[in-house]
């Protein structure tokens, strides 16, 4: 089976198994990530509170913790979804908003790294390379400075936590710090909306719910998402049409498309890889 293959059986297996994403994410983005979810053929829940987080992970196919709107009780629920998601193994998919823009953030993402096992941590170049302590510079929650080398901060970052990280930009990259993949779907009108870094997060963490060798969910999390933001790029006029063509194309993305247009590539043999399973 191709790799192509895999992915869009994998988006089928979202679909026919429709699992719970426990979100304790921000508020900029829920009402956009519950929606994402539901496209892709996820179930969301939105639940932070400490008294009940929990027993609400406990039900979830995957656990999203997302720092955009952070604040220190947010941070002790999600240590108590994350500890509760672990001992039943349950992926948790981080995505370090920020992370490098101010030392709250830097050191809270880092605890949250420190004290549970995270399946995927997705985030821009600039919150990947400072977390790894190798470039970036994010001022707001946007990279304005690039890690010097996203690949290589990647790698670093992923062996120094034994988890699987994804860095989104103009080329994603997937590695657990051996395996190397780059996803080159997307589009740039992807820019011009907020929130499509924490929705792509999101789609991972639906395909860490059906498959658990988390670079190949990672990286055809990344390859549907991108490659719906290029079937909506032509329906466009701007960011709002294009917004609403994306969530259309999200929800009606086909295993035919996903096998003709994804386009992932592995830089450990810089060669398109196919994987028998």
């Amino acid at each position: 089976m191709t790799l192509n293959e895999q992915i869009a059986e994998l988006r089928e297996r979202v679909r026919q198994q429709r699992p719970l994403i426990h979100h304790i994410t921000n508020f900029v983005v829920m009402n956009d990530t519950a929606n994402v979810t539901l496209h892709i053929g996820g179930l969301p829940v939105m639940a932070h509170d400490r008294e009940e987080v929990a027993e609400m992970v406990a039900m979830a196919g995957a656990l999203v913790l997302n720092v955009g709107t952070l604040s220190p009780d947010w941070i002790e629920a999600m240590l108590i979804a994350g500890k509760r998601a672990n001992e039943l193994g349950i992926p948790i998919v981080l995505d370090p908003v920020g992370a490098g823009a101010t030392s709250l953030r830097t050191a809270s993402n880092r605890r949250l790294l420190e004290e549970l096992r995270v399946a995927v941590v997705r985030g821009n170049s600039g919150e990947i390379g400072a977390l790894a302590g190798m470039g970036g510079v994010v001022k707001g929650v946007e990279a304005v400075v690039e890690a010097d080398d996203p690949v290589a901060a990647a790698q670093a970052l992923a062996q120094q936590y034994q988890t699987v990280v994804a860095v989104t930009g103009k080329r994603d990259i997937v590695t657990d710090g051996s395996r190397v993949l780059a996803i080159d779907n997307g589009h740039e009108w992807l820019k011009t909306l907020t929130g499509t870094g924490c929705s792509a997060t999101t789609v991972i963490a639906a395909f860490t719910a059906v498959e658990r060798d988390y670079v190949l969910a990672a990286a055809a999390g990344l390859a549907c998402f991108g490659l719906a933001a290029e079937l909506a790029a032509p329906q466009a006029h701007g960011p709002a049409s294009f917004k609403v063509a994306f969530y259309d194309a999200i929800y009606h993305l086909s295993a035919e498309q996903i096998r003709a247009g994804v386009r992932v590539t592995s830089l450990s043999d810089d060669q398109s890889i196919a994987v028998a399973r």
